[in-house]
């Protein structure tokens, strides 16, 4: 049976509170449904301090402003998968929320976490023998007992690509791709106060820093933009079993169309699972103006296979995820063409 370390526990009251406690030490985590955490922690991926409990934190498990909803870092997923103007008029992201894991995991897992999921890779997460066993790699946490193993030059190594001055696991965030999309907002809390930044700011394309935010920072409210009844959106995900898994390709779209539902005022499409951040497809603006018939949306669906570089890091072979991008964005597209009714 695999067991955590021991560490310290504090049952944050507010979310200064919880700012105060996370620099204290610099091993210091966040704990809310703990789903993401608390097997890393067993597996000496993290290995904390202190461990800061923040779903007791009323603020933090609200949805609020019917209009333009803000949601707590503590909602579960679940909460979002089953809410109705979420599934009306932010599918994306009911849909991504509704994909991750099991039931079970949804009912504990909150979308401040899953927004903040540490990036995977096949040679990191597994146990501690097994990663010592190839003498540890790259993203290989500190205070465990082990060291990162090093190439000839002293550099640490990254068995995914061994050259590589950087880390290169994957981001496996369902609902991060969403919310992009969809234009969404977070608020970051910190001691210097509270600021506001479009979601994609908070994602590097680095394995190991893979977050923007500063240590002492921590995720508290999700900004979705106003209701729109002509915006539709979605999510398509890429995995071996229907369940529990995490995704190997992700792809949200959100498209805005004009009065009568063919024209395409806004688009915007990202990619989950193929780098160490979501990435934007900025080509989707070429479909404002027109209209998404075969022609465009195949067009796009090409274009985006050049933002998927797969490694062998996670499941499937290289070249057939490379592939199935353009078949799963032409599919999402096609998916809310007919949702139009045209």
């Amino acid at each position: 049976m695999m067991r955590a370390s021991k560490f310290r526990y504090h049952a944050a009251k507010s979310v200064q509170d919880a700012v105060a406690a996370l620099v204290i030490d610099e091993r210091a985590v966040l704990l809310a449904g703990g789903t993401d955490l608390v097997p890393n922690m067993k597996r000496r991926q993290q290995t904390p301090e202190i461990v800061i409990g923040i779903q007791g934190i009323e603020k933090l498990r609200r949805i609020a402003h019917p209009e333009q909803p803000t949601l707590g870092a503590c909602v579960t997923l679940t909460e979002i998968a089953e809410h109705q103007k979420m599934q009306r008029h932010y599918t994306a992201l009911a849909r991504a929320a509704g994909s991750v894991a099991t039931v079970h995991l949804r009912n504990m897992g909150t979308l401040g976490g899953n927004l903040c999921l540490d990036t995977r890779c096949n040679y990191y997460n597994q146990n501690y023998e097994w990663r010592e066993a190839i003498n540890f790699c790259m993203k290989a946490p500190r205070g465990t007992g082990g060291h990162a193993c090093q190439a000839p030059d002293g550099t640490s190594i990254c068995w995914v690509a061994t050259s590589s001055p950087k880390c290169w696991a994957v981001s496996s965030t369902d609902t991060a791709p969403a919310l992009i999309a969809l234009g969404a907002e977070v608020t970051l809390c910190g001691l210097g106060g509270e600021r506001r930044i479009p979601l994609e700011q908070l994602y590097r394309n680095d394995g190991m820093a893979y977050l923007t935010k500063t240590r002492d920072e921590m995720l508290t409210q999700v900004h979705l933009p106003r209701a729109d009844p002509r915006r539709r959106s979605t999510y398509w995900k890429l995995r071996r079993r229907g369940s529990f898994d995490f995704p190997v390709l992700g792809v949200a779209v959100a498209v805005r169309f004009a009065e009568g539902g063919v024209v395409v005022e806004e688009a915007r499409l990202v990619l989950g699972a193929v780098a160490s951040q979501p990435v934007i497809v900025p080509e989707a603006s070429r479909l404002v103006g027109g209209s998404l018939h075969d022609d465009a949306i195949q067009e796009l669906a090409e274009v985006a296979t050049q933002y998927a570089r797969p490694l062998d890091n996670t499941d499937f072979e290289l070249s057939w995820r490379k592939k199935v991008v353009k078949s799963y964005v032409a599919g999402a597209l096609k998916e809310l063409r007919s949702r139009t009714g045209r």
